[in-house]
């Protein structure tokens, strides 16, 4: 019960940062075409991406609840991970389209209003920080939710920079700084976008955990008295906090009920010491002709 209100609650959070967002992503734009500040309507196109990315979320995890089928075998886990390179890949293309609209705004200044900028800022700016804070616990064990997360947080520090923006042009008449602060909110959204990219497509292309090193785990199973060694290792991560081993043993010829326990006891270790959690081990006895520590599948 504990677990299915968890859910819940993660869906009612995901549903209001939804509406916040879009919220945002009007009142800006509106708020953009009127002042005539293009990071603004930066900002509010940002906002538009985040309730995207949140909508992408939010089915990404009923996705990843749904029951494992034939055709499924291992159910939908990594839909949250598609969803993350969904996000950040979006994230990107905005932000090539806000230094094309910088570079342009440079070419051609146009008056601002800054004080209706600044206004409607820290208006986007209270609804991210609420966003923020609703998502914060979530993207500590998601992926997902992380990127929908991320999306918050850089558009919280970019509504600030917009605030500041506008204040500049209330006191000072700098209309420069507008497209200057447009295309440091497209740098910082990309090099966050590539980092979350990063790990994803890491994931999709099945590499080994980060922070999980084969060479450990061939060093602890060979510790065991009656392993000869370990070969054939493969390691990957199906969903989040998910992680797969398969890998052959080599032992010397013994009882299968005997293999039985040896194989409860590396499992144990393996979970206990690398958070796999789900483990796959073939026991034989000198079968292999080639038994390096990792082999193309097809041997």
């Amino acid at each position: 019960m504990a677990h299915t209100h968890s859910h819940s609650s993660t869906g009612i959070r995901l549903v209001i940062t939804i509406i916040l967002n879009f919220t945002i992503t009007v009142a800006e734009i509106i708020g953009g075409i009127i002042s005539g500040s293009l990071s603004l309507i930066s900002d509010a196109l940002h906002n538009f991406s985040d309730g995207v990315s949140v909508i992408i979320s939010y089915f990404a995890i009923s996705l990843k609840r749904k029951d494992y089928s034939s055709k499924h075998t291992f159910g939908f886990k990594r839909a949250e991970i598609l969803a993350a390179v969904i996000n950040s890949s979006v994230l990107v293309v905005i932000s090539i389209y806000l230094f094309y609209e910088a570079i342009m705004r440079f070419q051609n200044p146009e008056p601002i209003k800054g004080a209706l900028m600044t206004i409607v800022a820290t208006i986007g700016l209270t609804a991210n920080i609420i966003g923020t804070l609703l998502l914060k616990r979530d993207s500590a064990t998601s992926i997902n939710i992380r990127s929908s997360y991320l999306h918050l947080l850089t558009d919280a520090i970019s509504s600030v920079a917009v605030i500041l923006g506008g204040l500049a042009i209330v006191f000072y008449n700098i209309y420069w700084i507008d497209p200057v602060l447009t295309i440091l909110i497209a740098v910082y959204i990309t090099r966050e976008s590539f980092k979350i990219l990063s790990d994803a497509i890491h994931v999709l292309m099945e590499g080994a955990p980060p922070g999980i090193s084969i060479k450990d785990i061939q060093k602890e199973v060979e510790s065991l008295d009656e392993v000869e060694d370990i070969h054939h290792v493969h390691i990957w991560t199906v969903g989040e906090n998910d992680v797969h081993l398969e890998a052959h043993v080599n032992v010397p010829d013994m009882l299968i009920s005997k293999s039985n326990v040896l194989g409860e006891q590396i499992e144990k270790m393996l979970i206990e010491k690398f958070e796999i959690n789900h483990i796959t081990l073939q026991f034989e006895c000198k079968q292999c002709k080639e038994a390096g520590l990792v082999v193309n599948s097809k041997h």
